[in-house]
């Protein structure tokens, strides 16, 4: 079985789920299109916390995602497909968007780059963001908006690119000052120690 094959036959398997569990539709529909304002609301929130160590989580990840995004152009120009719907037949479609490369997923781009993000700054009880960060993925599937690989790809340009954020970017100078001494010495896994 080939790439392509196994692709399709992947998202054939989850994109019917959508036809077999009808009443599931609307709450992956509102997955796939709205929780990306949920994860500006947290954005806007750590950003403005009291602690200067989330306002480093976020600058990272902002960081972080400027290249995720570059990531995932490049890939994007060396491997296309446009969405499933425009594709294949009867695909469960529950998007409305217009048809171009949906390869890699934006959305799960910016999901994992941030809500990795989040987990490496912030471990403790913070792995439910990557989980909503799948479910996200997931559920673009399951809308018939992208395929499988799409999903793997934004999530491993994301979640690699926020990993590589998180080992070098705070180190920079100019971000060491955005946070005190004490905050930046207790950041998980005491994995920055050049301060």
């Amino acid at each position: 079985m080939s790439f392509t094959e196994l692709n399709v036959q992947s998202f054939r398997m989850i994109n019917d789920l959508g036809k077999q569990f009808e009443g599931f539709n609307p709450l992956m529909t509102l997955i796939a299109e709205n929780m990306i304002f949920v994860l500006a609301a947290a954005v806007v929130f750590f950003l403005f916390s009291r602690k200067a160590v989330n306002r480093l989580m976020i600058v990272t990840g902002f960081i972080a995602l400027i290249f995720a995004e570059a990531g995932g152009k490049i890939a994007g120009s060396f491997h296309s497909n446009n969405q499933p719907f425009a594709e294949l037949s009867e695909v469960n479609k529950l998007i409305d968007m217009g048809v171009n490369n949906s390869f890699p997923s934006d959305h799960t781009i910016i999901f994992f780059t941030m809500t990795v993000s989040f987990w490496l700054f912030k471990r403790k009880f913070h792995y439910y963001w990557v989980v909503l960060a799948f479910v996200v993925g997931f559920s673009r599937i399951w809308a018939g908006v992208h395929y499988p690989a799409d999903v793997a790809a934004g999530a491993l340009i994301g979640a690699g690119t926020a990993f590589l954020a998180y080992r070098f970017i705070p180190n920079l100078s100019f971000m060491k000052k955005l946070v005190k001494t004490e905050e930046y010495k207790n950041l998980p896994g005491n994995e920055m120690k050049n301060y």
